[in-house]
């Protein structure tokens, strides 16, 4: 790995620390109603959007009526969604005559931009409509990115509230994060993205001779406007096939930089927000530096392999001190490449600029195992943090109180066996949908169909498939045929599973923790802030994950690895 490579990572490492308890608490005052310097411009938009809507933004929701709300939300956008998708081809903006989409890929497209996940079985630039992606597709990636950050709220208030019923407003919740956080946000990188050379046009697609005398279309369309929120809002559906490995997309290493940082920058400043609400800051910061940890030792990995090159192959360019180019873009390098894979499967992400197929095995280890831990390092969203406190903190607490012999606590409040249930409920579903659709499709004949790649690498390809749509991240292994109906139908129930299996009992166990009056620390009371609780929130993460999958990636990329060390390729 370069000296300069690490510089982008220690760059990109400063900028998140700084930019943490400003854009944090910036999002504590919005969420909380506190007065912002946009409040000027953009309350009395506010106040109109309730009054068409009917919403009364001083009533409050029990954890049943959050629920219900964000369940109908999804219900109605995915009905919506699939509509949209099969009347394409009739719709305006239809720059040059795109079909529209079979039934079960726009049920899985549809299910896929409603549940933050943005999995595309298709070539975004030949499949989708202008009108699709601006009005359908965009839409969406500021919809669904808002939803989690509304669950992460909801479940600040329940853990950290005294003796009450609610959470706050769903739909008030959704409102702001998308009028005050994701939008302004979002235009503005658009506009720095445009200046780097990314398009934002209506023009149809341009036909153009090359140097070479022969013709090609090159696809444009809307393009800035849907990247920056697709990175921002931890969506990863590109506009184009190549996602942000295409030029149309990610054209320079400033915007490969900007949209690492974008990919990162909600979720690690929640745990600053999470800290205002908790009234201590040292319990965000604590956070902070538990997904921080992980997500650095994995992209130190990705990135010191991928520039190591290929050790079956010694004389090829990896000599020259280039690395694993393979699948790559010269624009960004191998290392890079490593640490993109790691920052866009580490925040739910799943936007590429290289091919994770093409990884080492070990490297291409890292991405699958950050969404196996159910992509809390720093995670999506909103769901990094619910995932985290949830899997982590709670089950943490729980192993804390066992050692020490008493009823474990988390923030002054009694952490009792409906939370346990509920923690144990969001940690298994991830692990039943993942191992569950893997062995389904490595048991069928339609789900062998789909890998291109033999022996444990085409297993690893059917494995991340699900672990990407499960965990909702989107990313690809880019070596599984997956636009057949057994693919659609199966990944979107996993991206069903993966995101409303765990809203619902985590927002059940915010309700829980909501109701609970607080108990004064004692001498028994494990702290929960600290390097030790640092060390047992990763030790508790870590386990989990290798617990429910290490015997999967035995049989993929760790295989795959010990082969390739022997001399065997597929």
């Amino acid at each position: 790995m370069a000296f300069g490579d690490f510089l982008t990572l220690a760059a990109l490492a400063v900028a998140i620390l700084i930019a943490t308890p400003l854009w944090g608490g910036y999002i504590y005052r919005v969420m909380e109603g506190q007065r912002v310097f946009l409040s000027p411009v953009l309350r009395p938009v506010e106040r109109v959007i309730y009054r068409v809507s009917g919403v009364d933004e001083t009533a409050e929701q029990d954890w049943k009526g959050y629920t219900a709300a964000v369940l109908a939300m999804a219900f109605v956008a995915i009905a919506a969604g699939y509509v949209f998708l099969r009347l394409q081809n009739v719709l305006p903006f239809n720059q040059g005559g795109i079909p529209a989409m079979s039934p079960d890929l726009a049920f899985n497209t549809s299910v896929s931009f409603e549940t933050n996940t943005n999995w595309q079985n298709y070539s975004g630039e030949s499949a989708a409509t202008y009108g699709t992606q601006a009005a359908m597709l965009a839409v969406r990636n500021f919809t669904s990115a808002a939803t989690g950050l509304a669950i992460a709220i909801a479940l600040f208030r329940g853990l950290t509230r005294r003796s009450t019923k609610t959470l706050g407003n769903y739909w008030v919740d959704l409102t702001r994060g998308i009028l005050y956080i994701l939008l302004p946000v979002s235009v503005i990188g658009a506009v720095v993205l445009v200046w780097q050379g990314v398009p934002q046009t209506w023009n149809p697609t341009q036909v153009v001779t090359t140097l070479q005398g022969a013709t090609q279309n090159i696809a444009l369309g809307p393009v800035a406007s849907q990247e920056w929120i697709k990175e921002m809002g931890n969506n990863g559906g590109g506009f184009f096939n190549a996602n942000s490995s295409h030029p149309f997309e990610n054209p320079t290493g400033l915007t490969n930089f900007l949209e690492m940082f974008a990919l990162l920058l909600t979720a690690f400043a929640l745990t600053y927000t999470f800290g205002k609400y908790a009234g201590k800051q040292a319990q965000g910061w604590t956070i902070f530096a538990a997904m921080a940890a992980i997500l650095v030792v994995g992209a130190v990995l990705a990135m010191h392999l991928e520039s190591q090159g290929n050790p079956l192959f010694p004389n090829t360019v990896a000599q020259a001190g280039v690395g694993n180019m393979e699948g790559k873009e010269v624009r960004f390098g191998s290392a890079v490449s490593g640490l993109f894979a790691a920052i866009t499967t580490g925040t739910s992400t799943g936007a590429i600029n290289s091919w994770h197929d093409s990884f080492q095995p070990l490297s291409g280890m890292v991405p699958l195992f950050n969404m196996e831990l159910g992509e809390i390092t720093p995670g999506g969203i909103g769901a990094g943090m619910y995932g985290m406190l949830t899997i982590g903190a709670i089950l943490a607490v729980f192993i804390a109180g066992l050692m020490v012999g008493r009823t474990p606590e988390y923030l002054g409040k009694k952490v009792e066996a409906f939370e346990i249930k509920m923690a144990m409920l969001t940690a298994l579903v991830l692990g039943a949908s993942i191992l569950g659709f893997t062995a389904l499709a490595t048991a069928t004949a339609p789900g062998q169909a789909g890998p291109l790649n033999a022996g444990p690498h085409g297993f690893s390809e059917i494995l991340y498939a699900y672990s990407s749509m499960t965990g909702n991240n989107g990313s690809a292994f880019a070596g599984l045929s997956g636009n057949t109906t057994f693919y659609n139908i199966t990944g979107a129930l996993a991206m069903l599973i993966g995101r409303y299996g765990m809203i619902v009992p985590i927002l059940a166990l915010a309700g829980s923790m909501a109701a609970k009056r607080r108990v004064a620390p004692s001498l028994g009371t494990f702290p929960t802030t600290g390097a030790t609780w640092t060390v047992l929130l990763i030790g508790v993460v870590i386990i989990v994950g290798a617990l429910a999958f290490f015997p999967a990636l035995s049989l993929g990329p760790i295989a795959e690895q010990l082969l390739q060390n022997a001399g065997k390729v597929f």
